[in-house]
């Protein structure tokens, strides 16, 4: 069953790369989005043998967090962190845990993993990239 916090992915599932891809607190794989008919760029990441993915827009103010493509864990290589303005999240919940997004946390975006591949599920707010 997806990661998923809501009950609206009436959509298939879509490959989103292989299971080798995401190594333990590795980098993260990016790809696009679109979030209410904007462009957008999601991540998906593993962490404690978990894939999670989220929209790639802090919280705080909606601007990518990553600090060079597909790095968004501190240096301690546990939490998710904006480079713009050093909100910090749970990778496994999102929720913002420290920094000016308050009780605020990152869009999830419901993944699966199953015979080595990763899918992502669009839902009624996020759509592939290539939809209209």
């Amino acid at each position: 069953m997806p990661d998923n916090d809501k009950n609206d992915n009436a959509a298939a599932p879509l490959p989103l790369c292989p299971s080798a891809e995401l190594q333990e607190r590795g980098k993260a794989h990016c790809f696009d989005v679109m979030q209410y008919r904007q462009s957008a760029t999601a991540f998906a990441l593993r962490f404690d043998g978990e894939v999670h993915a989220y929209l790639n827009r802090c919280a705080h103010v909606p601007t990518e967090m990553d600090w060079q493509e597909g790095e968004f864990l501190d240096s301690g290589k546990q939490y998710i962190i904006c480079s713009i303005h050093g909100a910090v999240y749970d990778p496994k919940t999102g929720r913002c845990v420290m920094g000016m997004c308050g009780r605020m946390g990152l869009t999830k975006i419901a993944v699966e993993e199953r015979e080595g591949q990763v899918y992502w599920y669009p839902s009624r707010d996020t759509r592939p990239a290539f939809e209209d």
